[in-house]
């Protein structure tokens, strides 16, 4: 009970919250309760009334927020927030890491054990090749793949991932009732039905160009390290190598990479690897895994 009612505190929160989704991240942890933060905000922002009743109020946008958690929960859709046991514990690591997320499907503990494998959605037939050969060697590994459902080399991960019987989860930029590219609206239905699709943002939420940054962080946070296949000056991949470094994630650059500027530019940034075959990915992770550096 005491956890449905955090969750929907939480859900109010953010619904009518002042502050960013990032601060109360911290400020929920840090209280150890989205109802007490909900509280306080109500105190400190002389929240108005319907009823110049502020606990009233209050709970009625109580009521109204475990009512659309129900509603979601019987789409097949699951509220995880950072106050409950199963969040992510690689996310949960990360200063960035969103208040609550939505899963389709199930994500499961091995998942810590995961990488992600990402590239630009106008992929060349050599990018769709080394894509497929990446994560097929990080599943025959029993390594979980992460990407983001994108057209180009995301779709070619996830698929490759699913050929092979290996796990694999979708981390999306809108939310979870919409798809995006739409002609992969039957993957994302065949991710989420076997392993786990994941948005950080209101079941609703259309595409943007705030969103799908967003999402970068949240696949960097979830998992152990990020895989760089193709990517151009102006990709989102390029953003997330950016974020794994600064999420203190190993980054792995395809030798291909590196006839373009940025590609060199980050090759030279600490925590960076520029790898030739697959098999120096996994070598590298199991390492650092191993020595401490990383955590699953």
């Amino acid at each position: 009970m005491t956890r449905g009612i955090e969750s929907a505190a939480l859900v109010a929160l953010l619904r009518g919250g002042c502050r960013p989704w990032q601060v109360y991240a911290d400020l929920v942890e840090e209280a150890g309760s989205a109802l007490a933060v909900l509280e306080r905000e109500d105190g400190e922002h002389g929240q108005q009334s319907l009823f110049d009743e502020p606990r009233r109020d209050r709970e009625l946008r109580l009521q109204a927020a475990a009512d659309q958690i129900s509603s979601w929960q019987r789409a097949g859709m699951r509220l995880i927030t950072v106050l409950d046991p199963d969040y992510p514990e690689n996310l949960r690591a990360v200063h960035d890491r969103p208040p609550l997320i939505f899963v389709a499907g199930r994500l499961e503990p091995d998942d810590a054990r995961s990488i992600a494998v990402v590239g630009t959605r106008s992929a060349s037939p050599r990018g769709t090749l080394a894509a497929s050969a990446v994560a097929g060697h990080l599943v025959h590994h029993d390594y979980t793949v992460v990407s983001g459902l994108a057209a180009g080399i995301d779709t070619a991960a996830h698929t490759a991932a699913l050929a092979r019987n290996g796990r694999t989860v979708a981390v999306i930029g809108t939310g979870l009732t919409r798809a995006y590219p739409p002609q992969n609206a039957a993957l994302q239905r065949g991710i989420a039905s076997q392993y786990a699709v994941i948005s950080q943002f209101w079941p609703d939420a259309p595409p943007s160009r705030r969103s799908f940054p967003m999402r970068n962080a949240v696949m960097s946070g979830l998992t152990l390290a990020t895989v760089v296949i193709e990517a151009s000056d102006t990709s989102g991949s390029r953003l997330q190598a950016r974020l794994a470094l600064a999420h203190g994630r190993p980054v792995f650059l395809l030798e291909s990479l590196l006839d373009q500027h940025w590609a060199r530019e980050c090759a030279a940034r600490p925590g960076t690897h520029v790898v030739g075959s697959p098999a120096e990915i996994t070598s590298i992770v199991e390492r650092l895994t191993s020595s401490g550096a990383l955590t699953a």
